[in-house]
């Protein structure tokens, strides 16, 4: 069966391949590695106790701290001779998560990259510009591969040099942007300083995002100031890396790749199952990875599950964008804020950019919450009236939407700190 029959499988025949998948990743994870073989003693099941897809929810969650316990190839169900790639997280928090790639493995990679390309409505005439991070980072490497395959000239950008990433963008005439959201604004923002005219010096139709958390606003304004098709796309390197699930023209949500991950939603707090339709802690098993499966993984990403069928006539389930993280969520006087909540609030507001810090510290022993956001270039920092009444507006706004009160400190355009990676959105000064 093809990669394209799998998305419009119906849902009972679906489950019967992702079932015995997952019998196969159970033994295979039990025999051939000592942590899942000691996970499963501990708690008394067996891999063919396995006889439902009902009996997952049954089974030991893995966590980032079990692969830096088994750092660093500990997890590996394939010994080092059948494995042709590496990738890694950063380790800036201790030990890096490492993950091993098969040439089978390679193979599945590719083929859901080129799903979320060919629901983009991408093809072989298509000129790719990557700005994602080439190295140890499953970005850069993960669109290029795939794109190659599908035909798709790529220009290995990767991060950085922004003038002449714009240059290149330009002269080798790119249709598809591949980066960040946030490095998507900042290249429009630069373009524009640089005298660029985004709708008629660029030839982009449609971009690829993900990597961050980002809000509807932001989607809106990207589509807006250069005039593309916004799709997105999930991944996390413990899982596989991008391409785990896209977005199509028909939803913003995304399309998951049943056939090769298991998607479950549970509560970060008592770790229970939750049905579809309510937000939790998004949790995947992989069914189809040789190197490094990874059994009911625990992403700490928070989304919402759908199971309707899309317009598109795929019948795979479907996540909402990420809100944010279990660990990254700000409990501010009692009330959880997710930095996506408060930039969709900053974003309904004319006047302000999509630039800003979000810093919570200490009153006394109270919660404090502050936001620096620059305002738009059109704004005179200057007119006192005009920057009072933006400031109000964006008080009431969180207010009315979070339910907290917060300090706004208004800023020119281009004072705060640009990224030309993952953005760094929030300060928290309690921790120090």
């Amino acid at each position: 069966m093809d990669s394209i029959q799998f998305e419009s499988l119906p849902r009972e025949e679906l489950e019967a391949v992702q079932l015995q998948r997952l019998q196969e990743t159970c033994l295979r994870a039990f025999n051939r590695v000592p942590h899942y073989k000691e996970s499963f003693d501990k708690i008394g099941i067996k891999p063919e106790d396995v006889k439902s897809l009902k009996d997952l929810s049954s089974l030991p969650f893995t966590v980032k701290q079990d692969m830096r316990n088994n750092y660093p190839f500990g997890l590996f169900a394939e010994s080092m001779d059948n494995v042709v790639r590496i990738h890694s997280s950063s380790g800036t928090t201790g030990k890096p998560t490492v993950v091993g790639y098969t040439a089978e493995d390679m193979n599945a990679w590719n083929e859901i990259m080129i799903r979320v390309y060919r629901m983009a409505g991408l093809n072989s005439s298509d000129i790719m510009h990557n700005a994602y991070g080439y190295g140890l980072f499953t970005g850069g490497l993960g669109f290029h591969t795939a794109a190659e395959q599908m035909g798709m000239a790529v220009v290995p950008s990767s991060g950085g040099l922004t003038s002449r990433q714009l240059m290149l963008m330009k002269d080798y005439g790119a249709t598809v942007l591949g980066c960040t959201p946030t490095f998507a604004l900042h290249l429009a923002e630069v373009a524009q300083k640089e005298g660029y005219d985004l709708k008629n010096d660029f030839k982009l139709r449609a971009g690829i995002f993900g990597a961050e958390p980002v809000s509807p606003g932001l989607k809106e304004e990207i589509e807006k100031v250069w005039g593309i098709q916004y799709f997105e796309t999930y991944g996390l390197s413990e899982i596989m890396g991008p391409g785990v699930s896209g977005s199509c023209p028909h939803s913003r949500y995304l399309h998951i790749a049943e056939d090769h991950f298991i998607p479950e939603i549970i509560d970060p707090e008592t770790f229970d199952p939750l049905p579809y339709g309510e937000r939790g802690e998004l949790v995947f098993t992989t069914i189809t990875k040789q190197a490094i499966p990874l059994i009911r993984y625990r992403t700490k990403d928070l989304t919402t599950l759908h199971a309707e069928p899309c317009e598109c006539g795929r019948t795979l389930l479907r996540m909402e964008s990420i809100v944010g993280r279990s660990d990254d969520m700000l409990i501010i006087g009692g009330v959880n804020v997710f930095p996506s909540q408060i930039e969709h609030v900053i974003a309904q507001i004319e006047g302000l950019s999509l630039n800003y810090i979000i810093i919570a510290d200490k009153k006394g022993h109270l919660d404090r919450l502050e936001l620096e956001v620059e305002v738009a270039e059109t704004i005179e920092i200057a007119d006192d009236e005009k920057m009072s009444k933006l400031k109000n507006e964006l008080k009431e706004g969180i207010r009315n939407h979070l339910y907290v009160n917060a300090n706004v400190i208004l800023v020119a355009t281009g004072t705060l700190a640009r990224s030309e990676g993952k953005a760094i959105r929030v300060i928290d000064k309690r921790s120090s």
